[in-house]
């Protein structure tokens, strides 16, 4: 069986250690593969890592057919959102009294989620969704604030602060997975429910550290034996 993790830099493993965004070994498609036993030919099972830094929606859409679905994989993770919903903060800084809108807004993602998930299905290829997973806005903010300086704290408290496209964009990508009865992963709460963000995000606010990494991949490998269990009528 194959497994394709197809996304942006939080599946590829990036996160903000001694203040560089580096690739971490430890990142979620390689934990997940290490919770699959090596030892058994009949069930092996390969997990690969489809994740580029910086990608959107958009982007996924430009590299699926190359990235996936000649691939020929059994299960796609579809887990984007979190570039498409952020902002040219070098424009907002010029500007913090105009109107900006995120890179990829909010109607144009939802249609390029659909895209990807009947692209996806039409190959016969079962689609899962990733929703987002949370952020840290205290450490976010100050990430962005150091970089583009604190002129985007006006912009930033007009619109409802730095959570709310990034929760706005999360409750509609949940919304458009129930509506298409599409296999959705929530790895939002459980990064939530799993202790101190400290540990889980790394200090640029969005990135995970490999704890954050480990808890991620392991509700997706729960989830995963579960919706298995089901197609096989285990459960």
């Amino acid at each position: 069986m194959k497994i394709i993790c197809f996304g942006d830099s939080l599946t590829r493993g990036v996160s903000l250690v001694k203040g560089r965004l580096r690739i971490m070994k430890e990142n979620y498609p390689s934990f997940l593969q290490s919770f699959f036993p090596s030892d058994s030919e009949e069930d092996h099972v390969e997990v690969v890592n489809k994740g580029v830094f910086n990608d959107n929606s958009d982007l996924l859409i430009a590299r699926l057919e190359k990235d996936v679905i000649s691939q020929k994989p059994d299960y796609t993770i579809i887990g984007i959102g979190g570039n498409d919903c952020n902002f040219k903060w070098d424009e907002v800084a010029k500007n913090p009294n105009q109107h900006h809108e995120p890179i990829v807004p909010i109607e144009q993602y939802l249609e390029n989620v659909k895209t990807l998930i009947f692209s996806i299905k039409n190959s016969g290829i079962t689609p899962i969704i990733m929703n987002l997973p949370p952020l840290d806005p205290v450490r976010y903010y100050k990430f962005i604030a150091e970089k583009f300086g604190p002129s985007i704290s006006h912009w930033i408290s007009s619109v409802g602060g730095i959570e709310h496209w990034h929760g706005l964009y999360n409750r509609s990508l949940n919304k458009l997975a129930n509506e298409l009865e599409v296999l959705k992963i929530d790895v939002r709460t459980a990064i939530k429910d799993a202790g101190d963000f400290i540990d889980l995000i790394s200090d640029d606010g969005i990135h995970l550290t490999s704890n954050g990494y480990k808890v991620l991949s392991n509700e997706v490998y729960q989830q995963l034996i579960r919706m298995m269990n089901i197609k096989k009528g285990t459960v």
